[in-house]
């Protein structure tokens, strides 16, 4: 990002790829359709986007505003990048920041209002054409580099639970101190915009309790498997990589709670099978899926393949 498009004067926005299906008799190459919408205050052909309201998260913010536009509700899929530009104002320039996500429509249907009159579903090659604005090639251009999303995996470290030192009994039964209480329960508002329809926690007491408020939440049990603990992982990598791409095949949204030690050797073992080029280190001097604790990684996946990964960070706490 250009140094000079940050602080309190940034003007954030979101959008995303909307598609679906191809519901036309004769099917896509690619067997998919993307929403353009037309502006008619621009009279331009674009990728829905917006505004983010204050305290809005930018995928939220992505959520609601393709929702508004096109009349679709949809599942968030890969990141794909962002555009940042200056925006004319009242004689001066103003930056603005615009973050893209992948969205599969769900349920919905489109209806004209002042701002979007008008919208079309299109093969990516027709909706290349009809694209105005040149920086929206560049988010189709990400959004065709890999297929579309059919599931997520939304990979959890597990929150702060104290020293390991200084506690005396059995490690597993170690739970979370103060604040890993409050991640836990920030963790709802910071997963809020998937709809999670299985949550797995790795079978220490610290792993579960950070999962449980999401649980309790959106009313989703938490299942406990060894696997994902550091004492269940080793010597079993492989049965704990098949199971989590297991998983992915449901075409959902899943929840794993998992340790440090574990995250990215099963993330990065599976990146490599598939081909995906792994992110970078957050310390630099490679590159890796390690997380704090408390930090989420949204892994997603294509019919068991993985496809994309981006990490979502921490939760937003109060310490």
């Amino acid at each position: 990002m250009d140094a000079r498009l940050t602080g309190s004067e940034v003007q954030r926005a979101a959008g995303g790829v909307l598609w679906r299906r191809s519901q036309t008799d004769g099917s896509t190459a690619e067997g998919i359709e993307i929403a353009l919408v037309h502006r008619p205050r621009y009279d331009d052909w674009t990728l829905p986007k917006g505004k983010l309201n204050p305290g809005e998260s930018d995928l939220a913010a992505a959520l609601r505003e393709i929702e508004e536009e096109t009349g679709y509700t949809g599942a968030p899929g890969r990141h794909l990048g962002e555009i940042s530009y200056m925006k004319p104002t009242d004689g001066e320039g103003r930056p603005k920041i615009v973050r893209y996500w992948e969205i599969g429509a769900k349920e919905g249907s489109f209806t004209p209002t002042e701002e979007v009159d008008d919208l079309r579903w299109l093969a990516p090659d027709s909706a290349a054409c009809l694209l105005t604005q040149e920086a929206d090639h560049g988010i189709l251009d990400a959004f065709r580099e890999q297929p579309v999303t059919t599931s997520v995996v939304l990979m959890v470290r597990h929150a702060s639970a104290g020293s390991r030192a200084e506690w005396k009994g059995d490690d597993r039964i170690r739970p979370l101190d103060a604040k890993g209480r409050r991640q836990a329960a920030a963790l709802v508002s910071l997963l809020r915009p998937w709809v999670i329809a299985e949550i797995v926690s790795a079978d220490f007491v610290r792993c579960s309790q950070t999962v449980e408020p999401l649980g309790e939440s959106i009313g989703v049990p938490v299942k406990e498997d060894p696997l994902f603990s550091e004492l269940g992982y080793p010597g079993n990598e492989a049965q704990a990589a098949e199971f989590l791409r297991t998983l992915t095949k449901r075409e959902s949204t899943i929840c794993v709670c998992s340790q440090g030690d574990v995250i990215p050797d099963l993330l990065g073992g599976l990146a490599d099978q598939d081909g995906l080029t792994t992110p970078p280190s957050p310390k630099g001097g490679g590159r890796s899926f390690k997380a704090k604790k408390g930090a989420v990684w949204a892994v997603c996946w294509s019919h068991g393949r993985l496809v994309g990964a981006e990490n979502l960070g921490l939760p937003p706490i109060d310490d």
